[in-house]
């Protein structure tokens, strides 16, 4: 693997490309549960009862894409590893929640495309966290070092990143083991299958931002900062959608509401300094 001059260790192209493949899977998952909430009985691997549920899922694949498709731009192993980890969690637990609830799956849908769509869901999480697994490892092996921190975070942000990423994470991991423990005060209505899945994102979401405060750099952090404001914007826009599936008065969805709003300023500013670190 060629380094440059500053013995700078670059991405593979073999990670490059995987992340460019996932990026362009999760756009068509994405579209699909974002815009058409309401037909994922067609449209989606699973039916999900709650449009708000669908949407959400939808804007998370959304951000991912904006994740992944940033990180396979960038040449410098320390630009892009801020997607690897969270996507390998990610998709790792997705397999698992799939495998746990394959029954709730369209493999005998009556609609070919939504058979086929299904066969694809899980080939892709069969494969994906393996073999990225394996390209981690052989990345992770190469020569070269980081390129310097450029521009690291204030105390403020940091802090802020530690925090949003601990809350993910343990709302995350609280949904997928406890699903309907959880449900009884989540905002809108969960099932096991539909609270685990949105676990997954949680704990994807969470390491996302605690690897941004370890990288505690703007540059490094940027396809990060960008995924967080999208993923902000598009949970808000649902909001305004299906707001009568949303429990407005009640803490949790204070919470949430907070929590949205908190990535999406952040995520923007982080954007912009990194725009020009």
């Amino acid at each position: 693997m060629r380094v440059n001059s500053n013995n700078y260790k670059y991405t593979t192209r073999s990670m490059r490309g995987l992340l460019a493949l996932a990026s362009f899977l999760v756009l068509i998952i994405g579209m699909s549960a974002f815009f058409l909430p309401t037909r994922t009985d067609v449209y989606f691997s699973w039916t999900i009862g709650s449009p708000l549920t669908a949407a959400f899922l939808g804007g998370s694949y959304l951000a991912a894409f904006v994740l992944e498709l940033l990180a396979a731009r960038e040449r410098m192993w320390a630009y892009a590893r801020i997607a690897v980890p969270a996507v390998f969690l990610f998709t790792t637990l997705t397999l698992i929640v799939t495998l746990f609830h394959l029954d709730k799956f369209h493999f005998d849908s009556p609609h070919w495309n939504t058979v086929a769509g299904t066969w694809v869901w899980l080939l892709v999480y069969l494969l994906v966290p393996f073999i990225m697994a394996a390209l981690w490892l052989m990345q992770l092996r190469l020569e070269g070092k980081d390129n310097p921190r450029s521009a690291p975070f204030s105390r403020w942000v940091r802090t802020t990143l530690l925090v949003q990423g601990m809350i993910m994470m343990l709302t995350g991991v609280l949904l997928l083991l406890f699903p309907m423990s959880v449900a009884t005060v989540w905002p809108w209505p969960l099932t096991p299958l539909t609270g685990r899945a949105i676990g997954a994102w949680g704990v994807g979401l969470g390491t996302a931002a605690l690897q941004m405060a370890i990288e505690n750099d703007y540059r490094r952090s940027r396809a990060g900062f960008l995924a967080s404001a999208v993923f902000a914007l598009f949970q808000l826009i649902n909001l305004v959608r299906f707001s009568g599936e949303f429990t407005w008065g009640s803490p949790t969805g204070f919470l949430y509401l907070l929590l949205l709003l908190t990535l999406g300023a952040l995520g923007v500013i982080g954007w912009l300094r990194s725009r020009s670190s």
